[in-house]
Order: C-alpha cells, then structure tokens, then sequence
C-alpha cells in the first residue's frame, strides 16, 4: 500500500500537475523553449576546480598521503580518508570508457543530438562529461578513443570542461 506523507503528497500533486517544488514552475506551463541550462553551484569545496575552468585549466585534487588524485571534488581522500589535499593541474588527456549519443534533448537548452561519455583521465581518475564531435555517427567514436579536454562557456559567468577526439 501507498502511505502519503506531506512529501509524498507534494509529489503527488506534481503527478497531478500542480506546483513543482523543485523547478518552480507549472509542470503545464514550462515550455520546453523557455527552459534553461541547469547552472553548477560551485561550494567551497569545489571552488579551485570552477575557478580552474574559468582559467581554462582542468584541475584535479591530489592527495599527499597515498599519492591518488581523485575526482569529483570532495573534503576527504576517496582512497585512504586523509584530509591531505592539494590541487594540481591534470594533463587533459584521457580515454573513452563508455558513451552515449543523446539524440533528444530535454529543451532547447540542449540541442541534440550530443555525447555524454565516462573518459578515463591520465591521472587515474574518471568523470562525465559531453565529447564534442560534428558528427556523432561517422565511426570515430569508440570506447578508448583518445581524447583532450577542452572548454566551453555554459553561461557567461561559468566555463566547463569538455573532451574532443585527439
């Protein structure tokens, strides 16, 4: 049986069109036209790393203690715990391990089709992101293709990392 809590009765309402809570918006009333990019919030944690792309440099955190760097940014090593941890620039190279082509996108905002893809970097680490490519079906694109970061302006005040083929 299905027990409603006031949470639960929220998102049951947003299954009957209601208010979203989340998005703020009537779920009848977004235009898929009207819909934005969903913009990073950087955190004090996460800082060096957004500055680092407004600088167009992609950057890692290190840990000094077991020698591993690690991504997405967090305030402990991922590895052995310590809080020993330094920013270091990465080299940008890195594989595809796996990738997808988005061939609908959820707005306007998102003009498809696009590739997300898993790319294994240099440095051990691994991490999302979209490989830009004019074409996404002409057979380039393959698991452990070779790839280099680069970046691209999401808004005007935030720049992200992107891959192309190398």
């Amino acid at each position: 049986m299905y027990v409603r809590s006031a949470m639960h009765k929220r998102r049951w309402c947003t299954l009957k069109v209601a208010l979203c809570p989340v998005m703020q918006h009537s779920s009848w009333g977004l235009m898929m036209s009207k819909a934005t990019k969903i913009q990073p919030r950087p955190t004090t944690v996460s800082e060096p790393y957004w500055q680092g792309c407004s600088d167009k440099e992609l950057r890692l955190q290190f840990c000094t203690s077991c020698n591993k760097h690690q991504f997405y940014p967090r305030i402990v090593c991922s590895t052995c715990g310590s809080s020993e941890l330094e920013w270091q620039k990465a080299s940008g190279q890195g594989t595809i391990a796996s990738f997808t082509v988005v061939r609908r996108g959820v707005s306007e905002a998102y003009t498809a089709p696009y590739l997300v893809a898993l790319i294994d970097l240099a440095e051990g680490v691994r991490m999302m992101s979209q490989v830009l490519t004019s074409n996404p079906d002409d057979g380039r694109l393959r698991v452990g293709a070779n790839v280099a970061v680069s970046f691209v302006e999401w808004s005007p005040e935030m720049m992200v990392p992107v891959f192309t083929l190398a």
